[in-house]
């Protein structure tokens, strides 16, 4: 997250120590959270009096005109209810053969921090497991402790995730800023946003296309360049294995900002890096598919987080909702219309983008259960009386927050006059359609924005009719779009609403 607000509050500016390129570290995120749930107060309560902690929710379901929700400390009804557990709820810990005799602790990174694998010395020899952000942190941290570490990232998966410098160019203070634009929001090839006679140049011509391909492939180079896979002077055998396998356009991986100037050259000349899959853990030995064996004294797992699986709803609900479920337990008389509708879709994305017909040449993780079909990512099509936040994967989690929380509001309030049920269900065809093009892997259940996010929170916002966070034609396409932005959108909803709420 960059310097200044990140939502409706200002954070306070950093001493320059704990800044790198305008981001700073996240104990200060964590700080302006804590105190957020102080600082705003309504009708005479805080946030945090309203929050049940150790509350566990074991099923929600309908009952006649109201939702009943019971978990295991109480029981609420409630008429209305805002489903907000995100994308991922549960930390994804790989099984492998022989970890219940394993002799060393297996940690996953939601645990790395409160633990003592970086003060004790017992724990000195180091594996860590998974491609993304979190394992290299966990990595970077590790040898800066003094630790011996080793790097496995499986072969069967997607491949090392991108790790792009945060310096930003020009005028925007990092990389960040120059992504928040919505004019670089419109070199990525999507339905989402006005459409343009710059974006139909770009995806409909051959000289638009030349540009497009001239950016994405400048930056996948630049990033590549930077780390000297091949030629970086005093790596260890394995350091190439850190290339990321498909294109930076594709996104079929995971990654993210490098947070530390000297990380390359922190790992190189370190870490050994595995590109293997793990066939058994054995006594203290972390034993790969080649027959390598690791000897270790704590496996750290950066391997992410389960997708939301809303286990709490029953699977006729999840059926009725329109979220993800397993395809056996759908009725084919639902199957099969979506299935001719996200068809067709696909031949309108192919049609209007040619960039997406042939993918490169990638490991494609296919996903066990239908994709999303919330409109706009949060609304059912057959009861406006729940929503689901934080359910799109979009480039700025904030500003993202924000948005959807007015949508939703809207849209529980009646204040909302969204178009009809068939063509809403041709709108979720297409983001399905078009998503599983744009990001492979990543675009299994239809709501990864990463790059489209700008357009997507501006249509919300459009769709509600508020209007303060625009600004002028230059400001609007070439501003970063950050959480600050939103600062009178909160006014300008009560005084648009006002008196017409339930």
């Amino acid at each position: 997250m960059g310097s200044g607000p990140s939502g409706l509050r200002w954070i306070a500016r950093r001493r320059v120590s704990d800044l790198h390129h305008e981001f700073f570290k996240a104990e200060h995120t964590t700080r302006y959270l804590e105190n957020y749930l102080d600082s705003h107060c309504y009708a005479g309560r805080s946030l945090r009096s309203r929050i049940k902690l150790g509350f566990s929710v074991e099923s929600v379901a309908k009952r006649g005109d109201q939702w009943l929700v019971i978990g295991n400390k109480a029981q609420y009804r409630t008429p209305k209810i805002i489903v907000a557990n995100g994308l991922f709820s549960s930390a994804n810990i790989p099984k492998f053969i022989g970890d219940d005799t394993f002799k060393a602790p297996i940690i996953h990174q939601e645990e790395f921090g409160q633990s003592s694998v970086l003060t004790s010395p017992e724990l000195h020899k180091v594996t860590v497991i998974g491609g993304g952000k979190s394992a290299a942190d966990m990595v970077y941290a590790c040898v800066k402790a003094g630790k011996s570490v080793k790097w496995v990232i499986r072969a069967s998966g997607t491949g090392p995730g991108f790790l792009l410098s945060p310096e930003g160019k020009g005028p925007y203070k990092n990389a960040f800023e120059l992504g928040s634009t919505r004019v670089a929001g419109t070199l990525s090839p999507s339905f989402i946003g006005p459409d343009t006679w710059w974006r139909r140049f770009l995806f409909g011509s051959n000289p638009g296309l030349k540009v497009v391909n001239a950016v994405w492939s400048g930056a996948d180079k630049e990033t590549r360049e930077s780390a000297q896979f091949n030629s970086r002077p005093n790596a260890l055998p394995g350091f190439a294995n850190l290339k990321p396998h498909a294109p930076l356009f594709w996104q079929n991986g995971s990654g993210g900002l490098l947070n530390r100037a000297d990380f390359w050259d922190t790992i190189a000349p370190n870490v050994q890096v595995h590109l293997e899959d793990i066939t058994h853990l054995q006594a203290k030995h972390v034993c790969l598919a080649s027959g390598t064996e690791i000897s270790t004294d704590v496996l750290l797992c950066g391997t992410g987080w389960k997708p939301t699986s809303f286990e709490f709803f029953s699977v006729d609900d999840l059926v009725r909702l329109g979220l993800p479920h397993k395809v056996e337990d759908e009725p084919p008389e639902i199957t099969k219309p979506w299935d001719q509708m996200v068809q067709q879709a696909d031949r309108e994305v192919l049609d209007r983008f040619p960039i997406l017909a042939e993918p490169p040449k990638h490991h494609h993780k296919a996903s066990h259960t239908t994709p999303s079909r919330l409109y706009n990512g949060i609304a059912p099509l057959n009861d406006n009386t729940i929503a689901f936040l934080g359910y799109f994967n979009v480039g700025n989690f904030f500003k993202g927050a924000e948005c959807q929380a007015i949508w939703a509001t809207a849209y529980l309030d009646g204040n909302l006059q969204l178009p009809s049920i068939d063509s809403r269900q041709l709108t979720i065809a297409r983001q399905i359609a078009w998503c599983k093009r744009r990001y492979l892997s990543n675009g299994e259940l239809g709501n990864s924005l990463l790059f489209e996010s700008n357009f997507y929170l501006d249509e919300l916002l459009q769709e509600v009719g508020l209007v303060s966070h625009l600004g002028g034609w230059f400001t609007n396409w070439f501003k970063p779009g950050l959480a600050r932005d939103l600062a009178g959108l909160r006014d300008e909803y009560i005084a648009k609403f006002s008196g017409k709420s339930d």
